[in-house]
Order: C-alpha cells, then structure tokens, then sequence
C-alpha cells in the first residue's frame, strides 16, 4: 500500500466515523483499518502536520476543511466505483465495494469521468 493509499483509507475512516459518530478516535480507526494503535499515532500525526485532522492528546479526532473536502471525494469516488461494478458486472455489493476500494487509489481522472458519464446516461443516481 503507498503512502498516498494509507493517508486516503485512513482520512475516508475517520469521515465515515465522523459522518456517524462525530467524531472519531484512534481505537476506532485501527478497529476499521485492522491495523495497530501504533500505526493510527504514526499516521493521524502526519495527517495532523498536513492539516488534514485536528487531533486532540487522547481524545477526538475530526477532520479540518481541507481534511473534509478530501476526505468526501475520496468518498464520493469509492460509491461511485462501488455502484459501477454493480451496475455494469452484476456484482454483489459486497465485492463491488472490495474492489472499488482498491481502485479508488489508482483509477484515472479520464477513467473515473468515463465511469460517471456511463452511470448518468444510465441515469444512475451518483450523488451522495
């Protein structure tokens, strides 16, 4: 997994539990990500440096502007890969959002684009 991968899935996790919850904290995070409380310090500090999070000593984390804006696209993409493969391969759900979660790191502005202009010609609701 590439840096720019990790900072992506960790910033779409602490959306999805600030989405739910608030908020979100390090056990949380490291529960979704199946990775350990060391690697959540490790990551949420280089996202703090960057300006993405705001993190408090032992309590919440949330996502600043900028943090939220990124955050929502990289979102926005994983439903809309996620809907694509359904759609178009008649996948279940379940292996839909497996795969689109490994594409959303990789795939092309050019590709994406073809992919939503597919889904809004088959008008397939795409906001989310």
């Amino acid at each position: 997994m590439s840096s720019n991968e990790s900072m992506e899935m960790y910033l779409e996790t602490i959306y999805l539990l600030e989405k739910s919850n608030g908020h979100a904290h390090s056990v949380d995070i490291g529960k979704e990500l199946g990775v350990t409380k060391a690697s959540v310090t490790k990551a949420t500090k280089h996202l703090k440096e960057d300006g993405y999070i705001i993190k408090e000593p032992y309590g919440s984390i949330n996502l600043t502007k900028k943090g939220r804006e990124l955050s929502k696209s990289i979102y926005k993409k994983h439903k809309i890969i996620t809907l694509y493969l359904e759609h178009t391969l008649k996948v279940t759900t379940k292996v839909a959002e497996e795969n689109a979660c490994r594409l959303e790191h990789v795939l092309t502005d050019e590709l994406f684009d073809a992919i939503c202009r597919y889904l809004n010609s088959n008008n397939i609701k795409t906001s989310f």
